[in-house]
């Protein structure tokens, strides 16, 4: 199974998923329709499934147009049924799918709105995580509440931690610069930033992320551990309130 990152809008991914084995295609959050048309065509491919995280106008902005050209179906949560333009079928927390030959957890993991999921691919380990999880950060809280957050962030935390992560932006640079100024002792956060501008010096995806990474580097998925909560002056403080603390210096970052 290939993965392949197409870069959408300013700062977007959508990705194509090319199962050659199934002969089955799938794209994940097309925010525009072009840029994946364009990509398939060239490789002569046929688009079977439209993956959609969330109902943002950047993730699901292409869906009707790659659905009237190639007849995909579109794929998305049950309770955002009237939010998803053109949702053929929809999706609970905890359900399986199959994807040609490969099963997909559905994970409700809601915060950045009330109906995101990601698609956790089991054999592929492979976890789509739209705009909750990012490499080295996490998404704005605008249709949940922190403690809702802090609960999907730990869902996808239980997750292998040689899973793959594939995000909604190319916002690494910036979070890294974020979680450097309060976790600069943090040696797999140095290293990791090393990486991370490499990268982007070539103007190449810092996506995927191996999660077991993120674990060691991403402040916001360690609001748990004593050394985060002693250099935010919260020793002793319950993970939810170390966690609203960090997504509040984001946001003013």
């Amino acid at each position: 199974m290939k993965i392949t990152p197409i870069p959408c809008l300013a700062d977007n991914y959508a990705y194509i998923i090319n199962d050659s084995a199934s002969e089955t295609v799938g794209v994940v959050d097309p925010s525009e329709a072009l840029p994946i048309i364009t990509f398939l065509e060239k490789q002569n491919l046929k688009l079977d499934y439209i993956f959609n995280t969330h109902h943002h106008f950047d993730h699901i902005g292409g869906n009707l147009e790659l659905k009237k050209i190639f007849g995909a179906k579109i794929i998305g949560f049950v309770d955002d049924k009237f939010r998803i333009p053109g949702i053929d079928i929809m999706l609970k927390d905890n359900d399986r799918w199959m994807f040609g030959n490969s099963p997909v957890q559905i994970l409700h993991i809601p915060g950045h709105t009330s109906g995101h999921i990601c698609f956790f691919f089991e054999k592929e380990k492979m976890a789509f995580t739209g705009d909750t999880l990012f490499s080295l950060g996490c998404g704005k809280i605008f249709e949940g509440d922190h403690s809702q957050m802090l609960q999907s962030l730990n869902k996808i935390k239980s997750l292998p931690k040689d899973t793959m992560i594939y995000c909604g932006h190319e916002y690494t640079y910036k979070n890294a610069e974020f979680c450097t100024k309060y976790d600069s002792d943090n040696l797999d956060l140095k290293n990791k930033f090393k990486e991370i501008k490499k990268l982007r010096a070539k103007n190449l995806p810092t996506i995927p992320t191996l999660l077991g990474d993120e674990l060691k580097s991403n402040i916001f998925l360690r609001c748990n551990e004593n050394e985060v909560k002693i250099k935010l002056n919260m020793k002793n403080q319950e993970d939810f309130k170390v966690f609203r603390k960090v997504r509040d210096l984001k946001d003013r970052f």
